[in-house]
């Protein structure tokens, strides 16, 4: 059976060259911009070094599967893949004219002026696809059919995001049932049971006359062997195939296929700050702390003296405290309480907590009291942007009683994060309100990226440094 396909779907190979050839048209066209606007002709120099530009682009977009399909991923992620490649690009055209000493052959102002045009040429021109995509894929064009084999509550999660997101064009035809799943309908809702498109048979012939595209297998990891049948069956099909597992809980990290000799593993509880990624963390990190304890250094040592002045005691507190991979590190912060706890039994500051000094309740609710933790993050114990680092009795208080706490430790912990610029810092006087930052914790975890760590640090210069929840 010929199924019609759509306009799109038929030209697919013809328009992702023509994506890449406007991604080197843009190169070209920004730097010959820039050029113009300095008043200098496009010389055979210039040109040179805008060609080597597309290439690279082209070889390090493939090598980043920059040009895959974005249809389920976010434009974030597309964003920051395309800021990597670029950076990549400008990097290595930096090293070949430093190398072949052709420095002076180029005008920084232009260099600096071409990367950057380019750059936002490149990412305007991706949202403005984006855009145009998803109001094609809401108005029914450039879609694929969806079938979800198995009738759980992962299968169900799956069919109300796709029914949720009209954006992605992924039309669902319906779940299908596999023997034994008839017990599993009788409790469910008429609005689950709607989404019944038949029988297990019906959906393979659909599948082999090329009526679905993509494939969901919902199973649980104790149907092994009957997976292996369905991908057996499935291989007569050109359906594109994916597993859904209902083994994960709400917790699940970043995941990933390694490869163990013949052996392929996927992790679970994995850290997406591994190998480049972790290098551009760690440059994000000394970037900024470097650059802040410089501007910062006369307010530290303002409030090191009103520290001094206002109440005995030293001016700096140290704190143990779990970091990366649970690993015990010592934490600086300028005192702000009469006592310095660092035991088994430590209480959390609280709404007029007689402990807390007047000038460190003015520190604590300004966070200005986390300052030293600079000194951390150019150590290397701790980052920018991060899970906050808890004192250890806490974490072993919580560890048994919030599921997933430990994992936040997967990454650095940092000075500012994506619970404390959403509200949950402070005192976290009830399990609800830990629960809710280990939450936003873990989100962070999932979803880094440079962009988000840059959105965070912006955030939190608005409004992360003042909270009502700050004692």
């Amino acid at each position: 059976m010929v199924v019609q396909q759509g306009w799109i779907r038929t030209h697919q190979s013809d328009l992702a060259a023509v994506y890449r050839f406007l991604d080197g048209a843009l190169i070209l066209g920004a730097l010959m911009i820039c050029t113009f606007c300095a008043g200098q002709e496009l010389s055979k120099d210039w040109l040179i070094a805008g060609l080597a530009a597309v290439v690279l682009f082209a070889f390090i977009g493939e090598s980043l599967e920059l040009y895959r399909s974005w249809r389920t991923d976010s434009f974030r992620n597309m964003l920051s893949t395309t800021v990597l490649a670029w950076s990549l690009v400008c990097l290595l055209l930096l090293l070949m004219a430093y190398f072949a000493a052709r420095g002076a052959t180029y005008s920084r102002l232009i260099v600096g002026s071409w990367f950057g045009l380019t750059l936002l040429c490149l990412a305007l021109w991706r949202y403005a696809l984006r855009r145009a995509l998803t109001y094609l894929r809401i108005h029914d064009h450039n879609t694929r059919t969806a079938a979800i084999l198995g009738f759980n509550e992962a299968a169900l999660k799956l069919a109300r995001e796709l029914q949720q997101n009209p954006q992605l064009g992924i039309r669902l035809h319906g779940i299908y049932r596999l023997p034994g799943d008839e017990s599993n309908t009788d409790d469910n809702t008429l609005e689950h049971r709607s989404l019944l498109a038949g029988e297990l048979d019906q959906a393979l012939e659909s599948a082999r006359s090329g009526k679905l595209d993509l494939i969901y297998i919902a199973l649980p990891i104790s149907e092994a062997k009957h997976i292996g049948q369905l991908l057996s069956a499935l291989a007569d099909t050109t359906a594109t195939v994916f597993l859904l597992p209902d083994i994960f809980g709400s917790n699940l990290l970043r995941t990933r296929w390694q490869h163990i000799g013949g052996s392929v593993v996927l992790s679970i509880y994995d850290s997406p700050i591994q190998g480049i990624n972790s290098w551009l963390k760690r440059l994000e990190d000394l970037v900024v702390s470097t650059l802040a304890l410089l501007l910062l250094s006369p307010l530290m040592l303002l409030i090191a003296i009103g520290v001094k002045l206002t109440s005995p005691g030293p001016v700096l507190f140290k704190q143990r405290r779990y970091g990366l991979n649970g690993l015990t590190i010592d934490v600086w912060k300028f005192r702000s309480m009469t006592c310095t706890e660092d035991g088994t039994n430590i209480r959390q500051a609280s709404r007029d907590d007689a402990r807390v000094t007047p000038f460190g309740r003015f520190l604590r609710c300004t966070s200005l009291d986390e300052l030293p933790q600079l000194f951390n993050v150019l150590g290397g114990t701790m980052s920018i942007v991060g899970p906050r680092p808890h004192a250890i009795a806490h974490n072993e208080q919580y560890r048994s009683i919030v599921s997933g706490y430990m994992l936040r430790h997967k990454v650095k912990p940092g000075i500012t994060g994506w619970a404390q610029i959403n509200g949950w810092r402070g005192e976290t006087d009830t399990l609800e309100k830990m629960h809710k930052r280990i939450e936003h914790d873990l989100d962070y975890i999932r979803n880094w990226s440079i962009l988000l760590d840059i959105y965070i640090l912006c955030l939190t210069v608005v409004r992360g440094f003042v909270g009502k929840n700050a004692y």
